[in-house]
């Protein structure tokens, strides 16, 4: 298991956020297994934002072009091919002063994951875990662009939430 020193979370919050649960406590563990699920063997860096709906709408127009919010946006700092494989370290972005592989930027709408959390009928905790993983494999150089990579995203994600056993029941 990853410890908290080989992992470094710089958290923004725009917006002021209120759940029944510690949310960077949440982030933290989603992100940590993350990477302990695919067998991250660098030290990381992750930056979260923790936004509402009308800022994540206007970071879609401006980086995808598209005018609508969304749930989560993920902004890679590498190219990782094949998804998963961290062994080709030269085509890897490394903070200089760390040296932690730098794995990018997840930016979470918490209005989305409110909304969501109450269509999809379980907790706030699970969506705001389940978008964490899902940004995490994107950052990982995972994608849903077809049907086969889509299926493939699908079962990670429920593999690193069932390893911390966060489901759609609690």
């Amino acid at each position: 298991m990853r410890g908290c020193d080989t992992l470094n979370i710089y958290f923004e919050e725009e917006i002021d956020v209120d759940f029944d649960f510690d949310v960077k406590t949440i982030l933290t563990s989603v992100i940590e297994e993350s990477l302990d699920y695919l067998n991250c063997p660098y030290e990381a860096e992750v930056n979260v934002l923790l936004t509402d709906n009308e800022s994540i709408k206007a970071i879609n127009k401006e980086q995808r072009n598209i005018d609508n919010p969304t749930d989560v946006l993920s902004f890679p700092m590498n190219e990782i091919k094949p998804p998963g494989n961290f062994d080709d370290e030269d085509s890897l972005c490394f903070n200089p002063e760390s040296g932690e592989l730098i794995l990018g930027d997840i930016v979470i709408s918490i209005d989305k994951v409110k909304e969501q959390a109450k269509l999809y009928n379980h907790s706030e905790l699970r969506e705001i875990a389940f978008l964490t993983a899902h940004s995490m494999l994107h950052l990982s150089g995972f994608d849903h662009i077809d049907d086969s990579e889509r299926k493939v995203m699908e079962e990670k994600q429920k593999d690193i939430l069932e390893r911390l056993n966060i489901t759609r029941d609690n």
